[in-house]
């Protein structure tokens, strides 16, 4: 637990009639600077799942395909638990500009890299980097936003994929292609660079108040009849042991994708044996009742988690059954990706305007049914060989689904936590989302790596024989959005902020 503090008065506070937006003159900075950093993340994330079937193909890395994208998901968590940790006590401007610079040195790795493992290395120490980034902005919403401008904010931070959503598959497919796909990592270098000068002066607002904090947070433990010192100490132990949890979760999510490299009885144990260890040290860094599904911030983390296993666990085939079964360029198959994008932000914007005429439960459940039927349709577009045009309208409802819940959903994880509770709840969120993925990918890599190339359903002449190993992806990424239609109707009953367990 953290030390209870008294409120910053400078930045909760109900906005006065100049401060209506987040882009009044109170908030423009802090918008412009956050906006910015979603904006590099987004151009990443797109750019990176649009061309990674031609650097996998290039470097002969198709087994660490799904290692590329499930590696860094599981790897963030650790970046994720430190700066909840460090933004409960310090705010979120010292987490924020080490993430940036975790950030920039992966990009720097991925870009040099000549083999599939140094792409790897390079992903995993930018996601350590990302993870920090996602925790450090939420706070910085909760300290500098009041509550009324939090769904715009969010709205805000969807907005943000507008641009790369229109651009980043497509430019990455044509960079890859024209150029080298090295260019598309060490092209970004420059967006992070113009990004953090965008955001200095932000921050600057902000280190003045997180001083503050650190000082009264001392001082009240100093001025503490008993227990003070003790109470420092306590408090550094169990950012420890979550940290520790953390590396557990990574290790253990890792362990479940290298299990393709053995042979024999540690081929099928390794994965069991990950999977177990990955949920059990999950439990300590994640609200009190999630895996059980209680009702109210429990149960929002666990939707959370769920939709982002069926979401990401499919995402990543898309665009490679795209190319490899309908021989799409990558610059086309982005498409999917950008149409995707585009509708997660309209859909974003669009509650956004609702506000409270939809109210937060409508909207998590309806986001987690199109999600859902959009992986169904993604499923059977593989199984039996429909045209391109239809995973690519699937993944653009899929993107309307994230759309019209994510930015909900967050907003709801601000309102059941206090002060102390912010940065690890936000962590959790995110968690929830990291882990999610990840796991989906851990498992839809092994469905791809047994089903490609099996001929067990060869005699069904209705089966496309190339898109059985996509429809196994497709399947398994089915079995979390089905369970998130089925708990999102839990999220609506506040529960106690802050238990962990």
């Amino acid at each position: 637990m953290t030390t209870a503090t008294t409120p910053e008065p400078a930045t909760g506070a109900d906005p006065t009639p100049r401060d209506r937006g987040i882009f009044s003159r109170r908030f423009v900075l802090v918008t412009i600077g956050a906006c910015a950093l979603v904006f590099l993340g987004a151009f990443e994330s797109l750019a990176v799942t649009t061309i990674m079937p031609l650097v996998s193909g290039e470097l002969g890395g198709e087994q660490l395909y799904a290692l590329a994208f499930a590696g860094p998901l599981a790897v963030s968590v650790i970046g994720m638990v430190a700066a909840g940790s460090v933004a409960d006590r310090l705010g979120p401007v010292q987490p924020l500009l080490a993430s940036v610079v975790l950030f920039l040195v992966g990009l720097l790795l991925a870009g040099t890299a000549t083999t599939m493992w140094a792409v790897v290395a390079g992903r995993l120490v930018q996601s350590l980097g990302s993870g920090a980034m996602t925790v450090a902005l939420y706070v910085l919403v909760a300290r500098i936003y009041p509550p009324a401008l939090h769904p715009r904010i969010f709205a805000g931070f969807a907005a943000a994929w507008v641009v790369p959503s229109l651009i980043g598959p497509f430019l990455a497919g044509v960079v890859a292609e024209r150029f080298s796909w090295h260019w598309v990592f060490l092209g970004v270098v420059g967006l992070v660079v113009v990004a953090t000068l965008l955001l200095l002066p932000a921050l600057r607002m902000l280190r003045a108040s997180a001083t503050e904090r650190a000082e009264r947070q001392a001082a009240e433990l100093q001025s503490a009849e008993d227990g003070g010192e003790a109470a420092a100490v306590a408090r550094t132990g169990a950012e420890l042991r979550r940290l520790g949890w953390a590396v557990l979760v990574a290790a253990a999510v890792l362990a479940v994708n290298l299990s393709t490299e053995f042979s024999g009885w540690t081929a099928w144990a390794l994965p069991i044996v990950g999977a177990v260890v990955a949920i059990l040290a999950l439990r300590p860094l994640i609200p009190l009742g999630t895996l059980t599904a209680r009702r109210g911030l429990p149960t929002v983390i666990l939707v959370r988690g769920l939709t982002s296993a069926a979401f990401f666990g499919a995402e990543v085939y898309v665009p490679y059954l795209l190319t490899r079964e309908h021989g799409l360029t990558p610059a086309l198959a982005g498409l999917a990706l950008t149409g995707g994008a585009i509708a997660w932000s309209l859909s974003s914007w669009l509650q956004g305007r609702l506000g409270d005429r939809l109210s937060n439960a409508n909207a998590v459940q309806i986001g987690s049914s199109l999600v859902t039927v959009a992986v169904a349709i993604a499923l059977s577009a593989a199984l039996v060989g429909l045209p391109p045009v239809v995973p690519i309208v699937a993944w653009v409802v899929s993107g309307g689904g994230m759309g019209l819940m994510f930015p909900r959903l967050s907003v709801m994880t601000l309102a059941y936590s206090d002060e102390r509770s912010q940065g690890f709840n936000s962590a959790a969120m995110s968690i929830g989302d990291a882990i999610g993925g990840a796991l989906a990918l851990a498992a839809t890599g092994l469905a791809f790596t047994a089903l490609d190339g099996s001929r067990v359903f060869a005699g069904l002449g209705w089966i496309a024989p190339g898109g059985i190993a996509f429809a196994g992806c497709f399947a398994i990424a089915l079995v979390p959005g089905v369970a998130a239609v089925v708990v999102a109707r839990r999220v609506s009953r506040p529960a106690e902020p802050g238990a962990t367990g």
